[in-house]
């Protein structure tokens, strides 16, 4: 017979409440070690009871400050991808004309092939940053659209190939 579903919410009864927390926690560093084990994964869990008395579990192959600090330059990383790709969502619609699409393009090629670079203040090199960080949004999006496109041409030739032996029975 199967275990029923548990209603989520506070355990009122406070050594039912212990007991619980207990063996969900034995239960869930038991994961995490299987998740590390099993798939090779660096797991690192952090759990505080209701007194404050910390739980931890660090997979073998790192510590858990390592983890932690992976984890800050990763999401410091992730957040500011995020800010830059919104700015340039924010500034897409400004290169949408073939005519700066075009000044932006040429004003780049002038600067990577020996352009002063050195001219620029700080407040220009932060503009024609976002211009390419748009410019490359929208480079990816068309490649990820004629990708798509190969893709389902593929597919069709694939589809129309394995179907030819069919339609020409004798």
């Amino acid at each position: 017979m199967g275990r029923g579903r548990v209603e989520l919410k506070r355990i009122e009864n406070r050594s039912n409440r212990l007991v619980s927390f207990s063996k969900r926690r034995n239960g869930l560093l038991k994961k995490a070690h299987e998740l590390s084990v099993l798939c090779d994964a660096e797991v690192a869990l952090i759990v505080f009871s209701a007194k404050g008395k910390l739980y931890e579990f660090s997979s073998s192959s790192s510590s858990m400050e390592g983890t932690i600090r992976r984890h800050r330059e990763f999401s410091n990383a992730q957040r500011k991808v995020t800010i830059e790709v919104s700015e340039a969502q924010n500034d897409q619609q400004d290169y949408e004309s073939p005519t700066v699409n075009f000044r932006l393009l040429e004003l780049a090629q002038r600067l990577f092939n020996g352009g002063r670079i050195e001219q620029l203040n700080l407040d220009e090199l932060i503009q024609l940053e976002r211009q390419m960080v748009a410019a490359l949004c929208h480079i990816r999006a068309r490649k990820e659209t004629l990708n798509k496109e190969v893709r389902q041409n593929d597919e069709e030739d694939i589809e129309r190939l394995t179907m030819w032996p069919l339609q020409n029975k004798p």
